[in-house]
Formats: structure tokens, C-alpha cells, sequence
């Protein structure tokens, strides 16, 4: 679900039993210590819906995977920068061929039960993960671990997943691959250990309050479903002299609005974003409090290729995606700063230049003409074409495609029936794949690497909305996996997506920015391209908080 090639890594100088030792910037991760406050402090956080789930092998939204990091810690962590930074672990040891990783956990790594944090507790959760009934959607992050795409499919034991511990604090990884982002990638929810016993006994209820148990600063203490969660701090968390806040109280609140009007009410610290429709008020009323920042994470139109009209028919989807008027759309329909997209993957990411298509330095006039030239070739010069944009419900959603079906109408005559619904509802239509057309939907990295995005549409990788199946894309993503080499392997996966773009099973839109509101007194806060923000790394000054 993300890219991240960035990963701040220095190369050890010494070789030990023929392995590369790394170390990773920042390597204890403790952000400076400061006096502990008198009275307890409590950092009030929006985080924009109702979590699904807090088992780490079920969570995909922001709200889950904010949750999660403050509860549970993998391996690494993402630094302020966005670059990892070893957490759970305290040393890593990299193969010269870069298909081995043997991470050293840290001896005062501890459960909140006080037990140890054992390299076990990682290979259960990721045996777990890929488990083929867990049927866990983010089971495809370990696709470079040996066997782990083979085990999802059901045709692998779960038991040659390729890592094992080879001591009680010793864990070591085979990848099928070199997989420079390998580092960025453990920093994910996905990839946390999970606490043997309370799962044993407790089944799917292990992550509830009162009975979860957790690695990370806090501990959760509350949910009290359709208002908030509270989470404590983890006296047993390996670096809980540096935790600065008390307590966290994470609001669920998924209206922007409510959440900006509490915010002005002070009661709130942090909202999860603002509403599209307040962006100029906020930046001219409260300038000091607002903070944005370019987000690897993109809105696009995806066509379902499975059913008319848009399976074999590449051309026809070019056309319609070519008379999108981007510019016009983050200028007077987002107007929030985001940043118009021709390609899948954001720009930003270090070493990797996306591709993009030749329309999109072409005047609109001959976008329209090229485009009236597709539709005719694929039939509908005569007879219009009658498409349906399905979209969860939402003030801007409602906007874009409002906007995209009248520069559909002006420019290519296309009749299109808009079909709003709950988030939840668009869910199961995308995935049932016979009832879309056209359908709404976004990517977020999940880790700083071209691949997270352009994995998504590989053949089999379990997500894939518009069902792309490409066996020249597929060949070229493999190539980029063999490539030790990170500049040819960024020509590779520039190739792919070139290819993939040309092919247009989605049509990108714009690429997000991040936008929150944060209280004066809140302090340590620190933008980043994935938008991680550890509320373990958070401390709240003075009594005045506006």
C-alpha cells in the first residue's frame, strides 16, 4: 500500500559471519527526555472514524493503523522525517546479497503484562498474517518474505514462511527478493507481534480493553463505540521514561466539520483533517494552528475490467481519462493545496521520477480531440456512452464527481449517472466486481517505495479494484524485484508503471496533503510524507492548549 526507498541506513564497517551490519539512524528512537508533569497529562486526538479493528492482521483505515501505533510497536518505527528507525528491535544485520535480515530484539522490550517481547511473538503474527484464514487483505506486505505470496494462495505450508527465530530475541527473515524498503515496511500495524497467550485464550476478542495486551507506549483502557478510546500509558513500554502524555483519548469523529468546531471549542488537540470547504477560512483564521504537508497518497477513478464497457477497451478508458480537467479540479473543487495527478505514484519519493502520460502536457483542445477519436474507435460515435460513477458519500466527493461527469458530458457527450453511497456499501460493490462501472477510491502509502502503490494492481495481489491483469506489468515488477541495483530497479518499476498508465485501469486525479489542526500547546508534532505521527513522541506545554 505504499512506497518508501528512503530509509536512512548506513553501512556498518565490520562483516560478521558474512552479514552487513546496519545501522539505522537514530537508532533508540527516544525523542529528548523532559520532566515528567505534575498532573497527568492528555492529549485529545480526532482520528476521522470508528476503527473496524484493532487486531493488527484486520486493520487497514487511518483510525485503525493511528490507534495501533501508539498501542503495539513492530520492529522499526517511522522517524518524524518518515524514515524507519529501529524500535522493537535494536539491531539488524543485512546479508551482502540483501536477502537476509537478522534482527536482535531489545532485552528491555516488554509486553504491558511484563512478559518479554520474544522473536516467537513475530513469527506467530506474521504466520498469522499470511494464514489463508486469517483471509487478512494486508497479507500481501509480506510478499518478499520466502513463500509468503505462496502461502496466501493456499499452495504453501504456513510453516515455510521464510522467518524464524533462532534464539529468544533473535529473528531472522529470508526474502525472496532484495527489498530495500524492508526496513520502512516493519513499521507497519500489519507487521506486529502479537501476544501469544492472550490470543489463545481469547480468540478474536484478545483486542479488547481490559484484555488486550500491547508492546507499544500505551495500553488501551476504554472504547466506548461511536464516541472515543482511551489508551494509558505502558509503564512496561521499553522507553516509557521518554513517553511524555499520560493518557490518549482518540475521538471518532468522522464529520470534518465537528471536528473543526471542536477544535475551536478546545476540545480537541489534534483533528485527523479539516473540511474541504473551510480550507481558506482555517489558513486565514487559524494559521499558526494548521499544518499541511504533501501526503503519498492518491485519489483516483478506477474501472472495473471485468464487465462492459470498459473490459478490452483501453482506449475508451484513455479517452475519458484524458479530458479530466486536473488543474481545474484542485483549483476550484479540492482548493485545499492537493496536487493534480497523472500518475499512480505521488511524486516525492527519493530515486523515483514517475512517468508521466504525453496528454498531460497537451492542450486541453487536443486532449478533447484525441479523446473524441478514442470513443469513435471503440463504438460510441454514433450512440453516446452511458457510464455510472459510484462514490462513497461526502461533501468533496460529491463535487469531483459532479465535476468529472460535466467535463465528460462538454467534451465527449458521455451521459453518466452519479451513485453515491455508504463508505462501507462501495466496499463490497468494488469487490464483488459486477456492479461498478466507475468507482471512487484513494491509495495511501504504507511505505516510503514506488511499489506500494504500483503493487497494488500486480496480478494476484489481493486488493487490485479494477481487477488489472497484465502480464508484461507482472514481468516488469519481478525484474524490479530481482534488481539489486536501486537506479535500474527504478527504471524498471518506471517502465511498469509507464505501461500500466497507457493501459489506464485507473485514472488519478490528485495526489493528497496531509492537513491537520493542532493546538498551541501541543508540541513535537513534525510533518511527513506518510503523515506517521506517534503520540509517544507528543508532549503537551503550559496549561494553555489554544
Amino acid at each position: 500500500m505504499t512506497p518508501r526507498a528512503r530509509i536512512g541506513l548506513g553501512l556498518g564497517l565490520a562483516l560478521v559471519a558474512a552479514l552487513v551490519v546496519v545501522r539505522v539512524r537514530v537508532e533508540r528512537g527516544a525523542p529528548p527526555r523532559t520532566p515528567a508533569p505534575a498532573a497527568p497529562s492528555v492529549l485529545r486526538r480526532a482520528i476521522g472514524g470508528e476503527p473496524e479493528s484493532l487486531d493488527p492482521a484486520a486493520a487497514r483505515s487511518e483510525a485503525a493503523l493511528t490507534v495501533l501505533r501508539d498501542l503495539d510497536e513492530g520492529l522499526t518505527t517511522i522517524d518524524p522525517d518518515g524514515r524507519p528507525r529501529l524500535a522493537a528491535a535494536d539491531r539488524v544485520a543485512v546479508s551482502a546479497d540483501g536477502r537476509r535480515y537478522t534482527f536482535h530484539l531489545r532485552r528491555a522490550a516488554r509486553w504491558s503484562n511484563g512478559a518479554p517481547v520474544l522473536a516467537a511473538d513475530f513469527v506467530a503474527a506474521w504466520r498469522r498474517l499470511v494464514d489463508p484464514a486469517t483471509a487478512a487483505q494486508t497479507a500481501g506486505l509480506l510478499a518478499p518474505v520466502v513463500n509468503a505470496s505462496a502461502i496466501v494462495a493456499g499452495r504453501a505450508p504456513v510453516a515455510s514462511l521464510g522467518v524464524r527465530a533462532i534464539g529468544p530475541r533473535t529473528l531472522v527473515v529470508r526474502l525472496a527478493h532484495p527489498t530495500p524498503y524492508l526496513l520502512s515496511l516493519v513499521a507497519h500495524p500489519a507487521t506486529f507481534p502479537i501476544e501469544p497467550s492472550s490470543l489463545a485464550r481469547y480468540g478474536s476478542r484478545f483486542v479488547r480493553p481490559g484484555i488486550m495486551v500491547s508492546n507499544g507506549a500505551y495500553v488501551l483502557e476504554r472504547w466506548m463505540f461511536g464516541s472515543h478510546l482511551v489508551a494509558e500509558r505502558n509503564p512496561y513500554y521499553w522507553n516509557a521514561a521518554a513517553t511524555r502524555i499520560d493518557r490518549i483519548e482518540y475521538y471518532t469523529a468522522s464529520d470534518p466539520a465537528a471536528q473543526l468546531r471542536a477544535f475551536r471549542a478546545g476540545d480537541l488537540d489534534v483533528t485527523a483533517t479539516i473540511p474541504p470547504a473551510s480550507d481558506r477560512w482555517v489558513a486565514t483564521h487559524l494559521p499558526n494552528r494548521l499544518r499541511v504537508s504533501p501526503e503519498l497518497a492518491v485519489y483516483y477513478l478506477g474501472y472495473n475490467l471485468l464487465r462492459p464497457p470498459f473490459a478490452h477497451a483501453a482506449g475508451l478508458r484513455r479517452a475519458l481519462a484524458m479530458v479530466i480537467d486536473r488543474e481545474r479540479l484542485v483549483e476550484s473543487v479540492t482548493g485545499g493545496g492537493e496536487r493534480p495527478a497523472y500518475t499512480f505514484v505521488p511524486p516525492g519519493i527519493p530515486g523515483y521520477v514517475p512517468p508521466l502520460p504525453a496528454y498531460a502536457s497537451w492542450p486541453m483542445r487536443e486532449r478533447i480531440a484525441r479523446a473524441r477519436a478514442l470513443l469513435a474507435a471503440a463504438g460510441y460515435g454514433a450512440r453516446p456512452l452511458r457510464v455510472e460513477i459510484r462514490y462513497n458519500t461526502g461533501g468533496l466527493n460529491d463535487r469531483i464527481a459532479v465535476a468529472v461527469a460535466a467535463m465528460w458530458q462538454r467534451a465527449l457527450g458521455v451521459h453518466t449517472v452519479l451513485h453515491a453511497e455508504d463508505y462501507k456499501v462501495l466496499v463490497h460493490d468494488v469487490n464483488r466486481a459486477r456492479v461498478t462501472q466507475v468507482f471512487r477510491a484513494s491509495w495511501v502509502a504504507d511505505f516510503e517505495d514506488p511499489i506500494s502503490f504500483l503493487g497494488l494492481l500486480r496480478s494476484g495481489s489481493g486488493i487490485d479494484p479494477p481487477r488489472y491483469a497484465s502480464p508484461a506489468y507482472d514481468a516488469l515488477l519481478r525484474r524490479a524485484d530481482a534488481d539489486g541495483d536501486p537506479v535500474r530497479r527504478a527504471q524498471q518499476l518506471a517502465r511498469a508503471e509507464a505501461l500500466m498508465l497507457h493501459d489506464q485501469p485507473v485514472v488519478p486525479l490528485f495526489d493528497y496533503v496531509a492537513k491537520h489542526l493542532v493546538a498551541a500547546g501541543v508540541r513535537g508534532w513534525h510533518a511527513n510524507a506518510l503523515d506517521v505521527v506517534y503520540d509517544k513522541d507528543l508532549w503537551i506545554r503550559g496549561a494553555g492548549r489554544r
